[in-house]
């Protein structure tokens, strides 16, 4: 998906700019955090924060990707960033990303829950196969050239919408009582990863609607380029590392409360002889 973007302010330009090399530092220092801090947790629980440092490798990488493009697709003439013809936006690496990493997220999920292996696997599939249909949906929508509430972006803004509410679905009333069964401190923190998934994935469609309510759309409204560029990034962020983190604290809730011993600090070698 290309895109033929607005002439900007420098502000502009470079709020966007400023945001996708934030997201970028912030995707691959949480990978070396989530790569480190998995040796913390019982065995058991490693394989969900490895599925966290998947998720912010791919979502770096193709911020990376759309950083790059980003900068290739202006140049700084006369005061404004113009935009070159010659080098149009490609936003289709946001959907690629998405695609990967947000059936992954619900993944981690389900793995730092501990189910029952049959349960686990039925799970994992049944919003893993929605989570995706969710991307793939909306991806019509997003390069369709009718950008109205009631035409192709609001149709397939809609229809995505279903996926969306399966998962939640799923999330707030199927693990309800799995989540009822853990301790007190568990509880609270996968409610939490519950909120922060709601929070997240429910600004994706604010923002999705963005050009519906911008009149020519992308070409006459840099402020709507803007704040739907900012918006995505924000949310990935909290979506992905934050959530991640979230991820870890209740892996390392579940190990001490196993009985494993989580140690925070690599302490070092003895002096003595």
């Amino acid at each position: 998906m290309t895109l033929e973007l607005p002439d900007l302010t420098p502000g502009q330009f470079n709020l966007v700019y400023n945001m996708f090399s934030f997201t970028i530092a912030t995707m691959f220092a949480a990978f070396v955090y989530f790569v480190l801090a998995q040796k913390n947790l019982a065995p058991k629980y490693r394989v969900s924060m490895m599925v966290s440092a998947l998720v912010v490798l791919i979502a770096g990488y193709h911020y990376f990707r759309i950083f790059g493009s980003w900068d290739a697709a202006y140049a700084l003439e006369g005061g404004q960033y113009v935009f070159q013809d010659d080098q149009p936006f490609n936003d289709a690496y946001r959907y690629v990303d998405w695609l990967l990493t947000v059936p992954l997220l619900v993944v981690e999920l389900v793995l730092v829950l501990g189910l029952p292996k049959g349960e686990s696997g039925s799970l994992m599939a049944r919003l893993g196969f929605a989570a995706a249909l969710m991307i793939i949906l909306g991806y019509p929508g997003e390069v369709s050239g009718d950008a109205s509430l009631m035409g192709e972006r609001g149709l397939w803004g809609f229809i995505s919408t279903i996926p969306f509410v399966y998962i939640l679905y799923v999330l707030f009333t199927e693990l309800s009582s799995t989540i009822q069964r853990q301790s007190g401190r568990v509880a609270k923190l996968l409610s939490n990863a519950r909120l922060l998934l709601l929070a997240t994935w429910g600004f994706y469609p604010i923002a999705y609607m963005i050009p519906m309510f911008s009149a020519g759309y992308p070409t006459e409204t840099p402020g709507a380029v803007v704040a739907l560029q900012v918006g995505y990034t924000i949310c990935d962020v909290l979506a992905k590392a934050g959530y991640g983190v979230l991820i870890y604290a209740i892996a390392k809730a579940k190990s001490e409360e196993e009985g494993f011993v989580v140690d925070e600090m690599v302490k070092p070698a003895s002096a003595e002889a």
